[in-house]
């Protein structure tokens, strides 16, 4: 064959060889305390970060902190990772070799935190102290109060289909700004308790899934403007995980107490898929957004697992005896 017309062949393939190429993994994060197998030491070796790698063993991530509850990482810039702890806000900007802590002595038990995905100069957390946000990636923190009758709050959510959109969790419902955290607005439809953990769909982001100390998990179906309560079955129940599907928008999980509680149809019903777990009481639910389907819960000091048919059947993932506070997926720089 003429080498010439060989050329154009061998570069379409090659083309679809690279096309073909599977996608490198999401990064695995979770946030523990390790209580039930606690080691003595004079630094907590045992509880923080955890990071899973490919062959499904988890290595420490970060420094040697205690109460690390969550973290977020830069949309734009991998290296630039923000974890929040009980002392306040600790970051990196260097992809973890070196970390400077960027609250003052007055911030404490930093509950969750997240960057505004338009605009990623601006980061929000969510303390027992009261919100925070920040202009400059998180180096520097201000107050955030403005409008708030009670302070404590838990989670806080900046909405990735408007920038300077943020939904926060109090213990008074749900507050909204419009302007980055630097006012809030209750929405009034939202239940009148503590809202324990704030989740938006990756393929709707109208639909909003909340977790409430004692009224069972909300939906909203309007980006958070309006709220309405879903599954009976859990309503009195302390519900600090939720998840919502990334990959669907009727696909949803929540527990705590009364188990994993899971929804294939938009919330209209809802199934206990706790059989195969060795305890009833969930803090952390994610859905993997590299494996379709696959649900992962941290139950409390049992361990990590993990399904891949909504909870008919689970399979051990590592970290027994921690307790879990939350599960960070983030996606392979661009």
């Amino acid at each position: 064959m003429n080498p010439r017309r060989m050329l154009p062949l061998f570069l379409a393939l090659a083309a679809g060889a690279l096309a073909t190429e599977p996608a490198a993994p999401a990064r695995f994060f979770a946030a523990v305390a390790m209580t039930k197998a606690q080691k003595n030491s004079s630094t907590p070796a045992d509880s923080g970060l955890y990071l899973r790698d490919e062959q499904g063993s988890w290595r420490h991530y970060g420094p040697r902190i205690l109460g690390v509850a969550s973290l977020a990482v830069h949309p734009e810039n991998p290296d630039l990772v923000l974890i929040a702890c009980a002392d306040g806000v600790v970051r990196s900007a260097d992809g973890g070799r070196t970390w400077r802590k960027t609250t003052g002595w007055e911030v404490a038990d930093v509950r969750s935190l997240g960057f505004d995905r338009a605009n990623p100069a601006q980061a929000y957390a969510a303390t027992a102290w009261g919100p925070l946000r920040s202009t400059d990636r998180g180096a520097t923190w201000q107050l955030a109060q403005q409008g708030l009758p009670k302070l404590y709050s838990q989670t806080v959510l900046a909405d990735r289909a408007k920038s300077g959109r943020v939904l926060l969790g109090t213990e008074d419902g749900i507050y909204v700004s419009a302007d980055a955290a630097q006012s809030w607005q209750r929405v009034a439809s939202s239940p009148a308790t503590t809202i324990l953990r704030l989740a938006q769909s990756g393929a709707d982001a109208r639909l909003l899934l909340a977790g409430t100390q004692g009224r069972g998990a909300w939906l909203s179906h309007d980006g958070g403007r309006t709220w309405a309560a879903t599954d009976p079955g859990s309503a009195p129940a302390n519900l600090y995980a939720v998840a919502l599907s990334p990959h669907d928008t009727g696909t949803m999980a929540g527990g705590w107490g009364a188990g994993v509680r899971v929804t294939a149809d938009g919330g209209r019903t809802w199934t206990d898929r706790t059989a195969g777990l060795p305890v009833k009481h969930v803090f952390v639910l994610a859905f993997d957004p590299g494996v379709k389907g696959r649900l992962w819960a941290s139950t409390f000091e049992e361990g990590t697992f993990y399904s891949d048919d909504l909870g008919r059947t689970w399979h051990d993932g590592g970290l027994y005896g921690a307790y879990g506070f939350d599960f960070t997926f983030v996606p392979p720089a661009r």
